[in-house]
């Protein structure tokens, strides 16, 4: 079944947010973005959200019943509403993710999934890279190349994505694949939405900072954001990855400034870590294609239209920056299934291109 030519896919992404599970379909070989399709949305409540911050930086040897049994519900009950799908790639939830001690946990069974819904299901995506010497994230960069395709582009582009952490793909379109040596440079850029939105679940019991709207009024305190930009992380040449809570010493930092005051600092942060982000660049994009939640903060994106390139959200180009990540997770799944690579040493730091993954089908 899974050895044919194009396929109907599921992808799934729950972040680093922790806000919900995005669900898309698209139509691929593995290689080529023939089509998209359908896509859902299923949020997190608030209890569950809860259970899943409480076991954030747990292991899998630690208890994480309650978080599993959270994930499968979630995912079991967005994907049950999908028709005429071949195979499911599952990204499950991130707890924890050291690439410096070589490991990475993403809470969830791809077994249990293939045989509620009935058909295989890709997952386990990162281990595989990290037992190569690879960081295990970013992994949407291989669809990234596709999209670059997709759109016809003829010179370098980037696609930034402000989830939780913001990540970047610099994608060169004139190679042939994506595990070509110069296709593709991805890496995380630091923080972004995660200790915005906890602030902002802190200090005014709300998910987010709708429009970027308590940004505009305060004032970002520039010795805060200087601090963060001496870290040693972004002079580090990529490919690098971080954890949600790598960078806890800025939440702290913004601790006793008013509440304006510190969500402008950490809208700041994301804004400026973008910027020396493209220094680590091969060269600078024509155009940067920006998804993830971030892109809908008008404060963020304002502060991103400094920058020396062309930069607007992906729905400018016809995509949906919802969901990306969970397209990337469908593409993954059939390159996963076909033994394709799905990393490599551009994006990842593996040692070599790595066909990373794991198939179920259900029993």
């Amino acid at each position: 079944m899974l050895g044919g030519d194009v396929m109907t896919v599921l992808g799934t992404m729950s972040g680093t947010s922790l806000d919900g599970v995005d669900a898309a379909v698209i139509r691929t070989d593995g290689e080529r973005i023939v089509d998209f399709g359908p896509t859902a949305y299923r949020a997190y409540t608030a209890a569950e959200q809860a259970i899943l911050r409480d076991h954030l930086g747990r292991w899998p040897d630690d208890d994480i019943q309650a978080a599993a049994a959270v994930v499968h519900a979630a995912h079991i009950d967005v994907m049950q509403g999908f028709e005429g799908i071949d195979l499911a790639g599952f990204h499950g939830q991130t707890l924890a993710h050291d690439p410096e001690a070589r490991c990475t946990h993403q809470c969830g069974d791809g077994q249990l999934l293939a045989d509620v819904l009935g058909y295989p299901v890709a997952w386990d995506f990162r281990s595989e890279d990290i037992r190569q010497g690879g960081q295990g994230a970013p992994l949407a960069p291989f669809y990234h190349f596709a999209l670059a395709k997709w759109l016809q582009v003829d010179a370098p582009v980037a696609f930034l994505n402000l989830g939780g952490v913001g990540n970047i793909t610099w994608v060169n379109p004139t190679y042939d694949r994506p595990e070509m040596p110069g296709a593709l440079v991805a890496f995380d850029t630091g923080p972004a939405n995660a200790p915005l939105n906890d602030a902002m679940m802190q200090r005014r019991g709300q998910p987010f900072d709708a429009d970027g709207a308590l940004a505009a009024q305060g004032q970002a305190d520039e010795s805060i954001i200087t601090t963060l930009l001496q870290h040693s992380y972004f002079t580090r040449p990529p490919p690098k990855s971080l954890d949600r809570d790598a960078f806890h010493e800025l939440s702290k930092a913004v601790v006793d400034l008013d509440d304006a005051d510190a969500i402008a600092t950490l809208t700041k942060a994301i804004v400026e870590t973008v910027h020396v982000a493209l220094s680590l660049c091969p060269s600078l994009p024509t155009q940067i294609f920006v998804a993830g939640g971030g892109r809908k903060n008008a404060t963020v994106m304002r502060g991103l239209g400094l920058l020396p390139c062309q930069v607007g959200p992906v729905e400018d180009v016809g995509l949906d920056g919802d969901m990306l990540e969970a397209q990337a997770f469908a593409y993954l799944a059939l390159r996963a299934a076909r033994g394709l690579p799905i990393s490599a040493p551009g994006t990842t730091g593996a040692a070599v291109p790595v066909r990373g993954g794991r198939l179920s089908r259900p029993v």
